[in-house]
């Protein structure tokens, strides 16, 4: 969707299979281990039960996706009301973490990295949606989860849900 808006012609595959660096959960010894989600989408996009991939992975797969043209900034940890003025009100959507139809944030699973071995606690219901607008009680998403569309939610309730998936969010400048 943010590819579309900033005016590339990039199918959902193509960006899977040329920018999206991916891998898989591990059984090793009965112990789950998995990639960081900093760095790599967890598990196989195409699959429903596969976990995500967090502001900082999803920056490198848009950065090769966009070339020189854009530039992608991490903004977890900047406040929802910084990110409307710096982006929303410049006509610049902002790629945003929450929860799934907002709901409840689960902690878990668990996993060690594949990398390091160190132990990771992943947020279940966690979910990348488009903030496209706001108005005085709702922020608005483009959201691809159930052809969901545009939709509104509360403002309280997407600041919780936020928060629990570590206030990530993405926004993009033109270079």
């Amino acid at each position: 969707m943010l590819l579309k808006y900033l005016g590339y012609e990039i199918t959902v595959d193509e960006f899977i299979q040329n920018c999206l660096e991916c891998r898989e959960m591990e059984i090793r010894d009965g112990v789950l281990y998995g990639p960081d989600p900093n760095k790599f989408f967890c598990g196989n996009p195409y699959d429903e039960e596969s976990y995500g991939i967090y502001a900082r992975g999803l920056q490198k797969a848009l950065a090769k996706a966009a070339g020189d043209h854009y530039e992608f900034l991490d903004e977890t940890g900047t406040s929802t009301e910084t990110l409307l003025k710096k982006y929303i009100d410049q006509d610049m959507p902002v790629v945003f973490w929450a929860c799934i139809n907002m709901r409840k944030e689960i902690p878990g699973p668990e996993w060690k990295l594949l990398d390091t071995g160190e132990r990771f606690c992943w947020t279940s219901n966690e979910h990348c949606m488009l903030l496209v607008g706001y108005d005085e009680e709702k922020y608005y998403f483009n959201d691809p989860y159930d052809n969901n569309g545009v939709v509104g939610y509360p403002r309280t309730l997407v600041e919780k849900r936020h928060a629990a998936q570590h206030s990530m969010a993405l926004g993009v400048l033109k270079r």
